[in-house]
């Protein structure tokens, strides 16, 4: 009596090659991930392309689906590479070429480690859901290390233009991200699924209907979620002024006009004094400086202390000023000051975020050998701990500084302390006239709409920007131009889901991909015992 096996539908060994698909043939699929990564790229600001993200998810996943994991892992670093580099060549603006290259090298390993999650759960069922957990996961490990992390990238920053931008008030910046793989995964699945129905005769209606399913999904909770996005007044409103005092040159070379940078602020705040006395411009209930708008300490120089004093007695409104403490001992800070036109500084906020390789080095030694800029950072910065939020005329202000914006803790915890508007003071005169300034304003309209809150932005050399909760924005600055924005925006004081629910959204989504891969690799595990 013979004993029959059933066949077991198995994650194994790809399929042959199809006939004739050899010699150039074999670029293709890495010629379409590399594509796939450089229309994620395309559907960034400053483009209002968000929606090429659907598609380059749709490439990729025709590139990864059914590979063997190191081919996925090949495949998906190429598609890393050609997302990151481009997105990140200001980071070699004024440094040079290697740090860019090697942090696209290295962020573009996670992409290569979802490429293969991606290739392992392909050939599951509904792998679109799996798929899409997967790259969420490799976000989520970005955003935590090494240093700290650096989330800059993650794809829901693409998205404040886009149909998508809802659901991060529902669950943040992972479920929006992963509304939009789900999306693009699902979109190639269809169009595989129509295929298979043309060549075949038969239609596969659990397949193609799953696959309908994971396009219109998102869609769908897109637009049940649109009236989370509100922008109404809670809590009153407050007219805010952000100034934006350039900067004498661009580049590295700004730090050494210190002085005139801070000139530059005080003189913009006094005009815009001036105008208020004449009824040109309204009287604002507070001022918000950017990030390094005085990089002299204002407690160790008594003749920066007097420059800023004037401009707040001025205006006579609390201000917030971006300043470098240097204590006599101990590391740096990048400290923000609220600064009362009656008792001078009366409350601060250290930045807890600090940005390796930007204010403080690590491995200076090992680093040095390959770019002598490190030693530019003379003096590394210390993080802070408190969380930032300023008590502005009665209004409750969070603060972020320019790179804790794109940290989801960072935002939410100011808001889950008070909160009823954002500031995220920022400098981006390192960066030049890069897209960087872009990029950084659209995590902020992510933001605005994922805490239903207006985001102030002031920036030294620009883009400075006034929010509203819904992500519009209503002023914005050009860059390297002196400006004062003034606005009157509404103050919230509820919270959304996704605000309340934290990083719950996050957690869920990577237990999704971490089943999708078990499953996986249970199913590849049966399959080489049927086959011992």
């Amino acid at each position: 009596m013979s004993t029959t096996i059933a066949p077991v539908d198995t994650p194994g060994p790809a399929a042959a090659p199809e006939p004739g698909r050899s010699g150039p043939w074999r670029l293709v699929r890495p010629g379409a991930a590399v594509l796939a990564g450089v229309m994620l790229f395309l559907s960034f600001p400053p483009r209002p392309l968000w929606w090429l993200a659907v598609p380059a998810f749709g490439l990729l996943g025709w590139s990864l689906r059914g590979r063997r994991l190191r081919a996925g892992f090949g495949l998906g670093y190429l598609a890393g590479l050609g997302f990151l580099l481009p997105l990140l060549i200001w980071t070699g603006a004024v440094v040079g070429r290697f740090p860019w290259i090697a942090l696209s090298a290295v962020e573009a390993v996670f992409i290569a480690a979802a490429g293969l999650g991606i290739a392992a759960v392909s050939r599951l069922p509904a792998w679109p859901v799996w798929a899409a957990g997967v790259w969420i996961l490799a976000e989520a490990a970005r955003a935590r290390v090494p240093f700290g992390g650096f989330p800059w990238g993650k794809i829901a920053f693409g998205q404040a233009d886009g149909v998508f931008l809802p659901l991060a008030a529902v669950g943040g910046t992972p479920v929006l991200g992963f509304a939009v793989a789900l999306c693009g995964f699902g979109l190639y699945e269809v169009i595989r699924q129509v295929r298979a129905w043309r060549a075949s005769g038969d239609v596969p209606r659990g397949p193609l209907a799953a696959a309908a399913l994971a396009v219109l999904a998102p869609v769908t909770g897109a637009v049940a979620a649109m009236p989370l996005v509100d922008d109404s007044a809670e809590d009153g409103a407050a007219t805010v002024a952000a100034v934006q005092g350039n900067v004498p040159r661009l580049g590295l070379d700004f730090n050494d006009q210190r002085r005139a940078v801070l000139d530059n602020h005080a003189a913009r705040t006094t005009e815009l004094a001036e105008a208020v006395e004449k009824g040109t411009k309204p009287r604002p209930d507070f001022v918000l400086w950017p990030e390094n708008s005085s990089d002299i300490d204002p407690y160790a120089n008594p003749d920066a202390y007097d420059v800023i004093d004037k401009a707040v007695k001025k205006i006579g409104v609390p201000t917030v000023i971006g300043a470098v403490i240097a204590p006599e001992t101990g590391k740096l800070r990048n400290t923000l000051i609220e600064w009362d036109p009656d008792k001078g500084p009366v409350a601060t906020y250290d930045k807890r975020h600090v940005q390796p390789f930007g204010e403080y080095i690590p491995m200076r030694p090992f680093v040095r050998i390959f770019n002598s800029n490190v030693d530019r950072v003379s003096r590394d910065f210390g993080a802070g701990h408190e969380i930032g939020v300023f008590d502005l005329a009665g209004t409750k202000v969070g603060l972020a500084t320019c790179y804790e914006a794109a940290f989801d803790w960072a935002v939410r915890d100011t808001v889950t302390h008070g909160a009823q508007l954002i500031s995220v003071p920022s400098n981006n005169a390192t960066f030049g006239r890069s897209e960087m300034t872009y990029q950084q304003l659209a995590m902020s309209r992510v933001r605005a709409v994922e805490h239903s809150r207006s985001v102030v932005v002031p920036v030294t050399s620009g883009v400075s920007a006034i929010i509203r909760p819904d992500g519009e924005v209503v002023r914005q600055s050009a860059m390297f131009t002196p400006d004062v924005l003034v606005e009157k925006v509404p103050l919230r004081s509820s919270l959304t889901p996704a605000t309340r629910m934290g990083t719950l959204p996050e957690a869920l989504l990577v237990a999704v991909a971490l089943a999708g891969l078990g499953w996986s690799g249970l199913r590849a595990f049966r399959a080489r015992r049927v086959r011992a």
